[in-house]
């Protein structure tokens, strides 16, 4: 078996578009900034294998960055955190209710059972002279007897 990371990461960028909050969504983290309205990036942060699954395989646990972009001169300051929760709480909704993302995964690691769990965090970043309020949100998801493992 090999890791699906493109249907993982189609499946990540669909639950985000649906939502239809954001202006645009990204399979990537953006080089510039990332324009007027809300922006979501998705990408692959690290993966490392855990003790789970067969006992001849290796699952792994692949943690994914989400960061939600707003720009802060696009709309009042009240507004700004306000909308990111909004679309914040969509998206953690979604994880949770879509535990497998279809059967891509054994599951998103909600509760760290692996490691960091879901999580956001939030922050500030200045891109192309711009500021932006973020949002970064670490995606735990784990995925079973990936490898082989041979003596």
């Amino acid at each position: 078996m090999s890791l699906p990371i493109g249907a993982i990461l189609d499946a990540l960028v669909s639950h985000a578009a649906s939502l239809g909050r954001f202006e645009r969504v990204n399979e990537h983290e953006p080089k510039n900034a990332p324009g007027s309205g809300l922006t979501c990036a998705v990408w692959v942060d690290r993966i490392e294998p855990i003790t789970a699954g067969g006992l001849a395989s290796t699952s792994v646990r692949l943690v994914f960055n989400l960061r939600l972009y707003a720009p802060l001169l696009s709309v009042s300051d009240d507004l700004v955190d306000p909308q990111l929760v909004a679309a914040l709480d969509e998206l953690f909704a979604a994880y949770t209710g879509q535990f497998t993302l279809g059967g891509l995964l054994r599951h998103i690691d909600v509760l760290g059972a692996y490691g960091t769990a879901l999580e956001a965090t939030a922050g500030y970043i200045n891109s192309g002279g711009n500021e932006f309020r973020v949002f970064t949100i670490t995606l735990p998801a784990i995925v079973n007897d990936l490898w082989e493992q041979t003596a």
